[in-house]
């Protein structure tokens, strides 16, 4: 029988909350962090709204010699790190080094390093010639930094998988605990608010240019246009079940099941395939589609993407018989993070027995879906299904099971 691998430690950055009590506090009641982006002058852009974190002072967390050496995406994922062990009662120095892993994500983040590289490029030439080096390496540098503050020497990674990242590397964390490895801090933390990031994220076609915070980021609705970009994100410490009661830590819930596709050609004429990976995470879980308490849906807020994830649920779920929710509706989207953000939201959601809301959303009809707008909905969440789709073609599906 394989290893029931569990979270014992929840570290979340998010606009709309520091820290996981901050954050579910107003995640719960529909509190947003989304508003016009402050963290440079966004007027010649066609985007101007962000989830942005505000009163995060990295002095106040971190030791003033990691500053130099680190942007605000590896300053927030440290302190997320932080957070989370402290959570799980862990106290990484007193543990053996290669019994300790780091596996995360990164999609959007490492704009702003390399956008700092190659201004001392332009400003400096060949002596910085190594900047787009620097940027690719980047990927890699929240896991780095994480193994190497703790002390962690066991199996570590970063998997990069746009948007579907937060869920992948959360499945390629649960491997490594039945693989042998007692203990891994897991996740993802986006952050690339800062002029070349935003041209990025323009290209993709799928932010939108509304100027109304209040409704910008509406998916399942007639008015969606895209979603609103964000920053932050949260880092899970994973155990095995057995190891984690024998030391008597707080279990919020098991990883329990994963699936993930990749879709066909655009212009193939063949459907997606992300029935697939929800069905695949079920299996792997071993429960029903009846078993399922709530969807945390990806909600690109594309009407086409709306459609096929839509589809997809009503194709499993049947049309309407299963609660879904968008809390990232108060975030922004954070790329590779909103899943790993999303399964801490479901572990909350799982304590207190409540389904945070979909904000600003009036769903269509069309869609069929029994989505949970405006309010947070009292009932209890026992099991969870979390869907991330990245662009490209990635679809990840993760099965999140309550504690005993």
């Amino acid at each position: 029988m394989s290893t029931s691998v569990v979270v014992t430690g929840l570290g979340v950055v998010a606009p709309n909350g520091l820290g996981a009590e901050e954050y579910w506090s107003a995640a719960r009641v529909g509190k947003s962090g989304i508003g016009r982006l402050t963290r440079f002058d966004p007027t010649q852009y066609p985007a101007r709204l962000a989830g942005e974190i505000h009163g995060f002072e990295a002095e106040e967390y971190l030791p003033s010699k990691l500053l130099p050496q680190t942007d605000r995406m590896t300053r927030l994922a440290l302190v997320a790190a932080d957070w989370a062990l402290e959570d799980a009662g862990v106290r990484p120095q007193e543990l053996p080094a290669f019994d300790m892993g780091v596996v995360t994500s990164s999609a959007s983040g490492g704009f702003e390093f390399g956008q700092r590289e190659l201004e001392r490029l332009w400003s400096q030439g060949s002596e910085y010639v190594s900047a787009y080096q620097s940027f690719a390496w980047f990927y890699a540098v929240n896991s780095g930094q994480i193994s190497i503050r703790h002390g962690m020497k066991g199996p570590s990674g970063v998997v990069v998988s746009e948007q579907a990242g937060g869920l992948d590397c959360l499945a390629q964390a649960r491997r490594q605990v039945r693989k042998g490895t007692p203990l891994v801090v897991s996740g993802a933390v986006d952050a690339s608010l800062c002029p070349w990031g935003w041209v990025a994220q323009m290209t993709s076609g799928r932010v939108t240019t509304s100027e109304d915070p209040a409704g910008a980021y509406v998916p399942f609705d007639d008015r969606a246009s895209g979603h609103v970009p964000g920053e932050g994100g949260a880092l899970l410490v994973l155990e095995g079940k057995e190891a984690a009661r024998a030391r008597g830590a707080k279990v919020y819930g098991e990883i329990a099941g994963y699936g993930a596709t990749f879709d066909p050609k655009p212009g193939s004429g063949r459907p997606s395939t992300l029935r697939k990976a929800i069905e695949t995470a079920l299996a792997d879980a071993g429960v029903e589609a009846r078993d399922v308490d709530v969807v945390f849906a990806d909600g690109a807020a594309v009407p086409e993407l709306d459609r096929i994830e839509a589809e997809a649920l009503n194709e499993v779920f049947g049309t309407g018989q299963v609660a879904v929710t968008v809390p990232k509706t108060m975030t922004g989207a954070l790329y590779s993070a909103a899943g790993a953000l999303d399964v801490a939201t479901v572990l909350l959601a799982m304590e207190e027995g409540l389904i945070p809301p979909t904000m600003n959303t009036e769903p269509a009809e069309r869609y069929g879906l029994d989505l949970v707008a405006g309010h947070p909905r009292t009932t209890e969440v026992r099991t969870a299904l979390v869907v991330a789709r990245g662009q490209g073609g990635f679809n990840s599906a993760l099965v999140v099971r309550a504690a005993d």
